[in-house]
């Protein structure tokens, strides 16, 4: 750390009553913006220059500002670990899982140290771990995909895949990428070398000229000053709102007594603001990193061929709007961390599925614990998990055999009572995450059951009962009433809806039952399948609808239900074909009755 630049910090920190280190990541962030606008100004053809200046910059971050030289040898550690895997056992199928747990393990280790510090107020490198584990864990798998035939990846492999190791310059620079090294966002390597040598920008022979993009000077990365601006602007919005709610509304505020002072109206009124006043520091930060990302140009995501209108979303982290008007547990994940879910979806839950199989039960679990893991070790990490995988489930019961109650049964439009419904749905969906992310933020057990205890467990109760009644013959009730009021309108609902009412077929489940089984064999069954993803478009699609949001499963019901098929199959398999199966048994009671006969 340079005195003479910790000595302002220190002086205002405690004039207004916050930590040195908190106001650093701010003025950080700021900073990044007129540093960024001089990285974009660096010419197209000296990248070697980029890589210096990242590096350069990172190197300050880290050490000038924030004194980490534990952080700065936290972060060397994990890079150069995953280079040298990925390096010398490049040929190996092995290599991206002994990266992966590599990185995991590391992190673990400075998660645990964080746990016992105990202080938030100081910045670690923790944050900036957890950022670094998710490119460099796909920074090995990248690598690995590098060296496989074409007909074994699937387009996003393709894309993303890096048949030649990278520079040690060209891979410290995407480690040490300064807008997003702190908190992210996080991103592949392939994105950052387009971004290096400009094929990023290079614009399709489908858009008219005219409507390119428009540039300065020979520079190839459009003007991004604008979508910088604004993004700068709204996130400072949310930082300020945060800091102006947080006076009131505080997790401590939560175990004070202030709080059970109010009626049970008043306490979910109290849990839903500090909800919003925790997801507002959230939605700051990360829309004021990915700012400084797009005025470096790598927030570019292409260019409509009709309109010439540029997209900056590639690195977008968050949709505050989205979360808070989410009617369902999709939206309401979907729009949360979204590269984190990316993530965990392309390195994690793809990959432990063998290739040619849909993911199941076991990707699912893979993914949840590396997502809890990936956090941390607070209790509170795995309550808010735990609650939110039940939640998936009673809410996709609801959606699926309540809604259509509220859409025109011949043309699947809205009725005019569906405004009722999503009003509902919002105010369902709202009320019980506020609930759910609650240990989250307060972290202990002991803490966590006190705040849940003052709203008497008000989520876990009416999940608890949708979760009951959709269990019991109520849903079948459910199903035959609206089949009742279809047919009176003139439509059957198919058997088969009826018979299943998942929206799969018994052959779709037939095809992921083996998905579980395959996630949970053996290490040289993982090792030969270093091509997880999905062989067509529609298992694609049919994967993605299901795959876990942040590690909580897209179809906790369904999963369980094809886990515990695949476990009688295997009990069935480890038995045998004789006596002691239920075959095994038909076929001797067969053979003993054509001895007699």
């Amino acid at each position: 750390m340079i005195p003479f630049i910790h000595y302002p910090f220190a002086y205002v920190g405690n004039k207004i009553g916050v930590s040195p280190d908190e106001l650093k990541l701010i003025f950080s962030f700021f900073l990044s913006y007129p540093l960024a606008g001089l990285l974009k100004r660096v010419p197209d053809n000296r990248p070697h220059l980029k890589n210096f200046f990242c590096l350069s910059i990172g190197v300050f971050y880290l050490v000038g500002l924030f004194d980490l030289w534990v952080g700065l040898r936290t972060v060397l550690i994990s890079s150069i670990g995953a280079y040298s895997i990925a390096k010398f056992l490049r040929g190996s199928p092995y290599m991206p899982w002994i990266g992966f747990v590599f990185l995991m393990g590391h992190m673990s280790i400075n998660h645990i140290m964080r746990q016992r510090l105990n202080d938030p107020s100081t910045i670690d490198i923790t944050g900036a771990q957890m950022v670094l584990v998710m490119k460099l864990s796909a920074f090995c798998w990248n690598v690995a995909d590098g060296v496989l035939p074409d007909d074994h990846l699937s387009d996003f492999q393709k894309d993303r895949r890096l048949k030649e190791l990278p520079s040690l310059l060209d891979y410290l620079g995407y480690v040490f990428f300064f807008p997003s090294l702190m908190i992210g966002p996080a991103f592949d390597f392939a994105e950052y070398r387009r971004w290096l040598d400009t094929t990023m920008f290079d614009v399709p022979k489908s858009v008219d000229p005219a409507k390119k993009p428009p540039t300065r000077r020979k520079r190839k990365i459009p003007r991004s000053g604008t979508p910088a601006m604004i993004k700068l602007a709204t996130g400072f919005s949310w930082l300020m709102l945060f800091i102006w709610l947080s006076t009131w509304y505080s997790p401590e505020a939560l175990l004070g007594d202030r709080f059970v002072s109010h009626n049970f109206f008043g306490r979910l009124l109290f849990l839903h603001m500090v909800g919003i006043t925790a997801r507002a520091k959230y939605y700051g930060v990360w829309m004021m990193t990915e700012g400084s990302c797009i005025l470096s140009g790598l927030g570019y995501n292409g260019v409509d061929p009709a309109t010439g209108k540029v997209s900056w979303d590639r690195l977008q982290n968050i949709r505050p709007m989205g979360m808070e008007t989410a009617q369902n547990t999709k939206a309401y994940l979907d729009n949360w961390n979204i590269n984190t879910s990316k993530w965990l979806r392309n390195y994690v839950y793809l990959r432990v599925t063998p290739r040619g199989k849909k993911p199941g039960f076991g990707a699912t679990l893979a993914t949840f614990t590396t997502s809890a893991f990936w956090h941390g070790f607070y209790p509170g990490y795995y309550m808010s998990f735990v609650l939110a995988s039940f939640i998936q489930a009673a809410a996709k019961n609801i959606r699926r055999n309540v809604r259509p109650f509220f859409l025109d049964p011949k043309t699947q439009a809205p009725l005019p009572s569906k405004k009722w419904y999503d009003l509902a749905s919002w105010l369902a969906t709202q009320l019980t995450f506020n609930f759910a992310v609650c240990p989250f933020l307060v972290l202990g057990f002991h803490e966590s059951i006190t705040a849940w205890s003052r709203v008497y467990f008000y989520a876990v109760i009416h999940t608890a009962v949708a979760l009951a009644f959709f269990s019991s013959p109520g849903k079948k009730w459910l199903r035959k009433t609206l089949e009742k009021r279809n047919a009176k309108l003139g439509v059957v609902t198919p058997a088969s809806s009826a018979k299943h009412g998942r929206g799969r077929s018994h052959d779709e489940k037939n095809a992921q039952n083996g998905a579980a089984q395959g996630a949970m064999g053996t290490a040289a069954s993982l090792g030969e399948n270093l091509n997880r993803q999905p062989e067509s478009r529609a298992e694609s699609t049919d994967s993605q609808s299901r795959s876990p949001m942040l590690g909580i499963s897209g179809d906790p019901q369904g999963e369980l239900d094809e886990a515990l098929e695949e476990f009688k199959r295997e009990m069935d398999s480890r038995i045998g074909g004789g006596a002691f199966s239920a075959t095994g048994l038909k076929d001797s009671l067969r053979a003993e009755a054509r001895k007699r006969a």
